[in-house]
């Protein structure tokens, strides 16, 4: 999976929130940093680890 900045990628539903896309603009060691693009947290910054991720998103 090829991650960088500008990557789209699907975000796994975690507690109460629902599986939602994110837009990269950072790869850390053990995760990326961005914005959410989709869901309840759309427009929000966040670090989600590696294991969060499912797939790059096409479109």
């Amino acid at each position: 999976m090829e991650l960088q900045e500008g990557t789209v990628v699907v975000i796994h539903a975690f507690d109460d929130i629902p599986e939602h896309l994110f837009r990269i603009s950072e790869v850390y060691e053990d995760c990326v940093g961005g914005y959410s693009t989709t869901g309840p947290l759309a427009g929000e910054y966040g670090e989600p680890s590696f294991d969060l991720i499912l797939k790059v998103h096409e479109g």
